[in-house]
C-alpha cells in the first residue's frame, strides 16, 4: 500500500466498522461471514491492507449494503 493513501484506507475501514456495528456484529461475525480470517478485518478496519474486490463485494453482501457505500468518505 502506498502512504500517500492511508487515509483512503482508514476511511474505507471506518466505514466498514459503522456498518459492521449498525448490524450488530462482532469482527468475529463479520469475519466468519465474509469467510475470512478476523485478524483481516481488523487489519481492514485500521486501513493497514488493501481490500480484494472479491471482499469488498462479500462485505458489502453480508452488510446488506452497496459496495459503494464503503467508499462513501465522511470527512
Amino acid at each position: 500500500m502506498k502512504q500517500e493513501y492511508k487515509h483512503l484506507y482508514e476511511k474505507f475501514g471506518l466505514n466498514v466498522v459503522y456498518y459492521r456495528k449498525r448490524k450488530r456484529l462482532t469482527q468475529l461475525q463479520l469475519a466468519e461471514l465474509v469467510d475470512i480470517d478476523r485478524s483481516h478485518i481488523s487489519a481492514i478496519e485500521l486501513g493497514n491492507v488493501g481490500v480484494s474486490m472479491d471482499v469488498i463485494f462479500k462485505l458489502a453482501q453480508v452488510l446488506d449494503i452497496t459496495a459503494k457505500d464503503l467508499f462513501d468518505f465522511r470527512d
